[in-house]
């Protein structure tokens, strides 16, 4: 917070050329040119990873995610339950061009009844990942 408050205004060529350049790869040259290139209506990916152990000593390992090319060109991205793994809720993610929200709502609707991954939350107080 302190870096976002101290960074200046949005108005410096600093910042509208760093804005530009992230605006033309995240999305020209990025979700509208894969978009285009395949015709596709969405892009769909693991929502993250399984999760994972925690380490208590060097602290969590994150496996990544597919949440940041569509928030970093600002386009509509939804994930819905996809599976399990060890008892562990997995989710898979649609994302896609500019003004695209009705389309993706209707495919991971879609997805999300045909799937019927959803189950109700838990607490799990140990899971074996190595069984």
């Amino acid at each position: 917070m302190e870096m976002a408050q101290a960074k200046g205004p949005l108005t410096t060529k600093e910042y509208k050329d760093a804005l530009a350049t992230n605006r033309r790869l995240t999305r020209k040259e990025g979700i509208d040119a894969v978009i285009g290139k395949y015709k596709l209506d969405a892009i769909c990916a693991p929502t993250a990873g399984p999760a994972w152990v925690t380490d208590w000593v060097t602290g969590d390992h994150d496996s990544g995610g597919c949440s940041s090319p569509a928030a970093l060109a600002g386009y509509p991205h939804i994930t819905v339950p996809a599976g399990f793994k060890f008892g562990l809720p997995l989710g898979i993610s649609f994302f896609g061009a500019a003004w695209s929200e009705p389309k993706l709502i209707k495919i991971a609707f879609a997805f999300e009844q045909a799937r019927k991954a959803r189950r109700r939350p838990q607490f799990l107080p140990t899971v074996d990942f190595y069984a």
